[in-house]
């Protein structure tokens, strides 16, 4: 019989490696893992290493809404007890930092929310107000901003926090750098999808501090505005934008690849099945570009790919078999390498492409053949 080992650590040693008990729902945020992804998902010998934000209870926007509560109530911008009203896609941050400071929330979101999102943020005490059209040139985002606009304006003392374009969203993220550079010591290429721009920015801005040299790749989703390509229908939610949000931080990409939703489906349902670590949409679009940079880049690079959240909000679209033959979103392999454009203004790309001309939109609004110029890794 087998009988354990015993330990001549002391009860106060012992402690000393356990996690404190928490006082409020806040101390659940943050120190998330970072476990190796390789083989079979990647070729053999290569991998990458992956932050998994879906360890947090809501997912990675957990840390940003928290921030700028705390810090719009330490200005007074948010009154103790006033209500929070904001445009989201369906996380659960806000409803978070509204159950740990007080305030009611009021969340503007559009039909593509899931319901498993409706009933938590309901559950948690969030109000849910849906918006029924998008806008004509906007969609859906702008959609939901104006009505953020016009609740604002039935509630005087409410404030809303602005995702798009609040600079504590991006100084949000900071902690989560350090934690990389904590857990991982060196870093050379970070791969992190971009919405709002918060988190990419945040992580970004911080670990090229630390690593001058690090590289910087942007995942958006076909379909998005963010880096110059046209609005188009877009079933991914969480990454990409049908508007320019402030938050991004131009400057510091390397270079930015754009996933249809079939890659990044079969990405998300082959992490899954081999390595138990996987998530969403976003999930599944940065897992597909840290695969195939783990093939290309220098054996010794060390990557790291930010996951923003898990896979339980998508049981009902990207896991689930009848959504995904609906939407044509199975059977779909990706392509051994992504396309490549010059310029993002080249064309239209539907399916996974890669660009290392990254330029404001909105700064840069010259053709390939005019002098507008790059802002890739500017920042060094």
């Amino acid at each position: 019989m087998n009988h354990p080992t015993p330990t001549t650590a002391s009860p106060a040693q012992l402690l000393a490696d356990t996690k404190h008990p928490l006082h409020t729902p806040a101390g659940l945020v943050g120190d998330t893992p970072v476990p190796w992804i390789g083989e079979p998902f990647t070729a053999g010998g290569r991998g990458f290493w992956a932050k998994l934000e879906g360890h947090n209870p809501g997912g990675i926007k957990d840390r940003t809404a928290l921030h700028m509560v705390r810090a719009a109530r330490e200005r007074g911008r948010l009154l103790p007890g006033a209500r929070i009203i904001e445009s989201t896609s369906g996380t659960l941050g806000l409803a978070l930092a509204g159950a740990v400071y007080g305030h009611p929330v009021t969340v503007v979101t559009n039909p593509g929310m899931e319901p498993l999102m409706t009933g938590l943020l309901t559950a948690y005490g969030a109000e849910v107000d849906l918006v029924a059209t998008p806008h004509a040139t906007g969609g859906w985002q702008e959609s939901r901003r104006r009505r953020v606009a016009e609740l604002l304006a039935t509630h005087p003392d409410a404030w809303c926090p602005d995702q798009y374009n609040n600079p504590d969203n991006v100084a949000a993220y900071a902690p989560l750098a350090r934690e990389l550079v904590a857990q991982l010591g060196r870093i050379d290429t970070l791969v992190v999808s971009v919405g709002t721009g918060g988190h990419s920015a945040g992580i970004a801005s911080v670990l090229r501090g630390y690593f001058p040299r690090l590289r910087v790749v942007g995942v958006d989703t076909t379909g998005s505005t963010i880096f110059g390509q046209p609005a188009a229908h877009r079933v991914m939610r969480g990454l990409g934008s049908s508007i320019y949000p402030g938050n991004v931080a131009y400057d510091l990409f390397d270079e930015v690849h754009w996933v249809a939703a079939p890659e990044a489906v079969w990405a998300a349902r082959r992490l899954a099945r081999h390595h138990y670590a996987t998530g969403g949409w976003s999930v599944g679009a940065v897992a597909l570009v840290a695969r195939w940079l783990a093939g290309t880049l220098p054996a010794e690079d060390r990557i790291v790919a930010v996951f923003p959240d898990g896979p339980q909000r998508y049981v009902g679209t990207v896991f689930d078999d009848t959504y995904c033959r609906e939407h044509r979103l199975l059977g779909h392999l990706p392509a051994d390498r992504p396309d490549e454009i010059a310029h993002p203004a080249d064309r239209t790309v539907t399916r996974w492409t890669r660009c290392t001309h990254i330029c404001d939109p909105l700064a840069a609004t010259a053709g390939p053949g005019d002098a507008a110029p790059a802002l890739a890794g500017a920042a060094r």
